[in-house]
C-alpha cells in the first residue's frame, strides 16, 4: 500500500484529498497535517470521514512527511515552495495544489503572486500535471504542478482547436462561472450566502491569475502564442465550474465534434458529447470528469465551446489524485470512479 502525506487537510481541496484517498485500493493517508487543528481526530473536524479515517491531524513542524511516498500540498500559494525542497531531497514525491510551480516565467509568477519565489530552481524541473498534455511526464516527475480549476476547463477546451490549427489564437474569449468553494474556505464577506445568493457577478476583469497560466500552457503545448481575454464569475452554487470559449475559425464548415472525439478518444476523463446536448455542470458534481461540446453556431465562422468540471475533483483534487496515480505506477483511474451526484 503506497503511504500518503496530506499538508493541510481541513481545505475544501484537502478535504476532497480525504475524501477521494478513502476509497483508493492502493494508496493510504498515513499522515495529514493542520496547524489550527494539530491534536483533533480527523472525523471530529470533518465528519463525513466517520469511519473512513482514524487519524488525527499533526503539527506540519512535527509530522513524519518524510516517511511518506508521496505528499500533496493542500495549501496557500507559497507553502509549498518552502518545505518541498527538503521532501524532495530525502526521495519523496510532491504534487503541489497551489500555484507555486505552475508558471515556468518567475518574473510572471511573482508579478501576480505578490512575493519572491523561494525555490526558482524547482520550477524548471516540475512538471504541469494535465495528464491530457503531459501524461509521459508526469509518469517520470517528483515533482508535479496541479492545474487551476479555471485552466483545467479552458486549456481542455481550447487544445484540439489549437493543435488541429483551426482557430486564430489571436482573438480568443473565455467566459468562465464558477462555484464558490473555488475561493477556498475562509472567513470572508463577499463569499456570504447573504452576499453571494440570488445574485451573479463578474470578477478580476482587469486581469486574472489564472490568465498567464492558460496561456504558457497553450503556449509551451502547442507552439501557439495566445491573445486571451478571459473574465471570470462567481455563481451561487457551491461546486462547479463552466466555461465558454469563442474563437474565430480559420476555416468554417470543419466537423468540430469530431476533431475534438479523436482527440480525446483515449482519456478516461474528458467526455466529448454531441453538440446537442446540454453541458451541465451538474452532470459532472463529486467526479473527476471534463465533459465538452463544441460548434460552430449558424455557421459564423466562430467556434464555441462548452466546458464544465467540478472545480474541487478534475480542478483539484481529483485531477491531483490522477497525478499521483500515474507518479507511483498506479492505474491512473484508480480511485477515481465515482458516478456524478445528480440531483
Amino acid at each position: 500500500m503506497t503511504s500518503i502525506g496530506i499538508v493541510g487537510g481541513t481545505g475544501y481541496t484537502g478535504s476532497e484529498l480525504l475524501r477521494l484517498l478513502a476509497g483508493h485500493p492502493q494508496a493510504q493517508v498515513r499522515v495529514i497535517t493542520s496547524r489550527a487543528d494539530a491534536g483533533q481526530r480527523v472525523a471530529d473536524v470533518l465528519p463525513m470521514l466517520r469511519g473512513r479515517c482514524e487519524l488525527a491531524f499533526e503539527d506540519p513542524a512535527q509530522a513524519p512527511l518524510g516517511d511518506c511516498d508521496l505528499v500533496f500540498f493542500a495549501t496557500p500559494n507559497g507553502t509549498a515552495m518552502e518545505q518541498a525542497p527538503a521532501l524532495l531531497d530525502s526521495g519523496v514525491r510532491v504534487v503541489d495544489l497551489a500555484a507555486d510551480f505552475r508558471i515556468k516565467d518567475l518574473a510572471v509568477w511573482e508579478r501576480w503572486y505578490g512575493m519572491r519565489h523561494a525555490a526558482p530552481a524547482l520550477v524548471e524541473e516540475a512538471v504541469y500535471g494535465l495528464p491530457e498534455l503531459n501524461r509521459e511526464a508526469i509518469r517520470g516527475a517528483r515533482l508535479v504542478a496541479n492545474p487551476g480549476c479555471y485552466p483545467t476547463a479552458i486549456t481542455l477546451g481550447l487544445l484540439p482547436l489549437l493543435e488541429a490549427d483551426l482557430i486564430e489564437p489571436s482573438r480568443i474569449i473565455a467566459d468562465g462561472k464558477s462555484g464558490v468553494s473555488g475561493a477556498g474556505r475562509k472567513a470572508s464577506t463577499g463569499l456570504l450566502m447573504a452576499e453571494v445568493g440570488e445574485s451573479f457577478k463578474a470578477y478580476s476583469v482587469a486581469g486574472h491569475r489564472h490568465e498567464p497560466e492558460i496561456q504558457e500552457t497553450l503556449r509551451l503545448g502547442t507552439g501557439q502564442a495566445l491573445g486571451l481575454t478571459f473574465v471570470p464569475h462567481l455563481v451561487p452554487m457551491v461546486r462547479g465550474i463552466e466555461a465558454t470559449i469563442y474563437a474565430t475559425l480559420k476555416r468554417p464548415g470543419v466537423d468540430l465534434t469530431s476533431v475534438f472525439a479523436q482527440r480525446y478518444e483515449s482519456e478516461p476523463y474528458v467526455d466529448v458529447m454531441p453538440a446537442a446536448l446540454p453541458v451541465e455542470t451538474r452532470s459532472v458534481r463529486g467526479t473527476n470528469l471534463c465533459r465538452l461540446t463544441v460548434m460552430e453556431p449558424q455557421d459564423k465562422g466562430v467556434a464555441v465551446v462548452q466546458s464544465v468540471i467540478d472545480n474541487l475533483v478534475k480542478g483539484a483534487a481529483g485531477q491531483a489524485v490522477q497525478n499521483m496515480n500515474l507518479m507511483l505506477g498506479l492505474p491512473e483511474t484508480a480511485g477515481l470512479d465515482g458516478v456524478a451526484l445528480a440531483p
